[in-house]
């Protein structure tokens, strides 16, 4: 999307893959039917899309920063104690 806004270049978009790669991401896999019941009532508790929710749900069960520009989900983040982590992008 950032692309398509001019935002940023092809090339730069190729660099930021390379160091997403290089990171130890994880699966998630702990109980669903928990995890969908937590991430709504966060969705309606801080009106935030269910999209958005689950990655406040994930920061606070794994009791982790979350990093985000969007104002919404960082006042969330914020009223549930979740540390935000942003900056101007390299």
């Amino acid at each position: 999307m950032q692309e398509r806004r001019n935002n940023i270049t092809v090339s730069e978009t190729a660099r930021i893959t390379v160091q997403l790669d290089s990171l130890p991401i994880l699966m998630d896999l702990e109980g669903a039917a928990q995890v969908w019941e937590q991430a709504l009532s966060l969705a309606r508790r801080h009106r935030l899309t269910l999209y958005d929710a689950l990655y406040l749900e994930l920061a606070l069960r794994k009791r982790l920063p979350l990093a985000s520009f969007d104002a919404k989900l960082c006042a969330a983040s914020t009223a549930e104690q979740v540390i935000i982590v942003t900056g101007a992008p390299t």
